[in-house]
Order: C-alpha cells, then sequence, then structure tokens
C-alpha cells in the first residue's frame, strides 16, 4: 500500500503516508487555501441561504495564471482572444459561480487538512489514511487542484513540456516542485483507480 491508494471493503480508500509525505501534503494543501483565500460564509448574510444563492462574484478573470487556471472562463477558447460577446457572457458566468466553485475547492482543500490532522503516527512507520467515498472525492478535487497550481508554476503546457520538466537535474530549483507534481498525479490516478475497483 506505500505510495498509493487501495480499495478498502465497502469503499473508500487507504493509503500510507510517512510523517515526510504527511507534512508536504499538509503544506501544499495550505498553500492552495492561501492562494484560493478566505471565503464570504462568514458575512452579514451567512445564515440566509437565499441571500448566499444570488451573491455576486467577481466578473473578471484572475490575474494570477494559477487562479485562472483554476477558476477558467467558461466562454472562449483558453488562452485566446475573446470578442465582446464571449466576455460578456464569460463574466456573467463568473459572476454567479464562482464564489461557489471557490468555496467547493477550500472545502477539498480543508478536508484534505481535516483528515491528515486526525492521523496518528507512528514514528518512521508513519500511518495508514482511510477515507470514506465522500472524503475520496474531496482528495479527488484537491490533488486536481494542486496539480493544476504546480503545472501552471511549471508552466506545463502539453505533454513536450512535461517531458522536458521530468528530466531535470538534481541541481534545477523546480526540481522539487516537479517531483511534488509527479508524485500528486500517482496519488491521483491510484486514487481513481481504487475508486473504481
Amino acid at each position: 500500500m506505500a505510495g498509493h491508494f487501495e480499495p478498502l471493503p465497502g469503499g473508500g480508500a487507504a493509503v500510507a503516508l510517512d510523517e515526510v509525505e504527511v507534512s508536504i501534503l499538509r503544506s501544499l494543501a495550505v498553500q492552495l487555501l492561501e492562494l484560493i483565500g478566505p471565503g464570504d460564509e462568514q458575512g452579514p448574510d451567512a445564515a440566509d441561504p437565499l441571500a448566499r444563492l444570488f451573491a455576486e462574484g467577481p466578473s473578471e478573470p484572475p490575474a494570477d495564471p494559477a487562479l485562472a487556471r483554476l477558476f477558467p472562463d467558461a466562454y472562449g477558447t483558453p488562452g485566446a482572444e475573446q470578442d465582446r460577446q464571449e466576455r460578456a457572457h464569460a463574466a456573467e458566468f463568473r459572476r454567479y459561480t464562482e464564489n461557489d466553485l471557490r468555496q467547493r475547492k477550500r472545502e477539498d482543500a480543508l478536508g484534505v487538512v481535516r483528515s491528515l490532522d486526525s492521523l496518528t503516527l507512528a514514528g518512521d512507520r508513519g500511518a495508514v489514511l482511510r477515507l470514506s467515498p465522500e472524503d475520496c472525492h474531496r482528495w479527488l478535487g484537491a490533488l486536481n487542484d494542486l496539480r493544476l497550481t504546480i503545472g501552471t508554476r511549471l508552466e506545463i503546457g502539453d505533454e513536450d513540456d512535461s517531458d522536458e520538466l521530468f528530466r531535470l537535474p538534481d541541481e534545477d530549483p523546480r526540481k522539487p516542485m516537479v517531483m511534488a507534481y509527479l508524485w500528486l498525479g500517482g496519488l491521483q490516478e491510484t486514487l481513481v483507480a481504487a475508486l473504481m475497483a
């Protein structure tokens, strides 16, 4: 089980993690939370579900490329110039959906942090993380968001870019991010396989 998820009887998945892996995953999830930003759920209308439903979010895409990848425009071709109508449709769609999407991404990342915090590490042996089916979906969302963010920071645009990065020498300062990107991809892949088993 070390290093990859395996299915649990009755649903869910489990993975063995050592202390360093837990620390890295937690740190990445916290950084993702910081990137996404705080939620508005503590505002004056937090208890009013109707007010939350009609709360307006931003109408412009984020300036940070990683956030723009996490919260892409719903209209037009990514990276291409939008015409006036596409910009208007994208702004309207973003205005009414981005807050909910941000909230879901925060909940996914918080789910990762909370499940890691609940582990009791046994020295060098680490611990086995057992996730319910619901927690697995949160983890899948967070792992995907982490890979998108790291991939954007590494400027991975297509398969050719990633192949070049995977052959970086150990002294390259991007190497730790590349290794995290690969590791998260492996976790994500085995989690999907465990859920489909």
